[in-house]
């Protein structure tokens, strides 16, 4: 997706801390990164608003997480994290982020990864999957303006 296809961005710079001898983001951080993205993607949409973190009224685990690694990210350089989410089905939503390089400080279609993470909503006390919230598919197909909800 070209980065202007993303309603959502949250920019951070490459720190010491994440990166390998040759001053290039280590591969586990995508990961890290990628549930920043989604963390800020809720709060932007509003909800922690609706719920507090700990609320149990929306609880979803990560069930798959996939990388493609385009080109390296290195040592203090600011990336955008864009979110999306791509579809919501009757237990699970399907975020996707790309990490795009900026351009003389400007948003760009320079992507260095593509990451796709499943999460699953369930019930907390049971731990087994239960329907996404309707009040959580309203939420992001007014955040996103599209429809989200698949019936599969």
């Amino acid at each position: 997706m070209a980065r202007a296809g993303y309603r959502f961005a949250f920019r951070r710079r490459v720190r010491y801390a994440e990166v390998d001898a040759q001053a290039v983001v280590y591969f586990a951080r995508y990961l890290e990164w990628a549930d920043v993205g989604v963390v800020e993607y809720w709060r932007a949409a509003g909800v922690f608003q609706r719920t507090p973190i700990a609320g149990g009224e929306a609880e979803f685990h990560v069930v798959r997480a996939e990388v493609d690694y385009h080109a390296p990210m290195r040592l203090d350089e600011e990336i955008d994290i864009c979110v999306t989410l791509e579809r919501i089905r009757r237990t699970s939503a399907t975020f996707r982020c790309e990490l795009h390089g900026l351009a003389n400080g400007e948003a760009a279609d320079d992507l260095r990864a593509t990451i796709r993470q499943v999460q699953v909503h369930v019930d907390q006390a049971g731990g087994r999957p239960t329907p996404v919230p309707g009040w959580f598919i309203d939420l992001f197909e007014r955040y996103e303006g599209r429809p989200l909800k698949e019936s599969a």
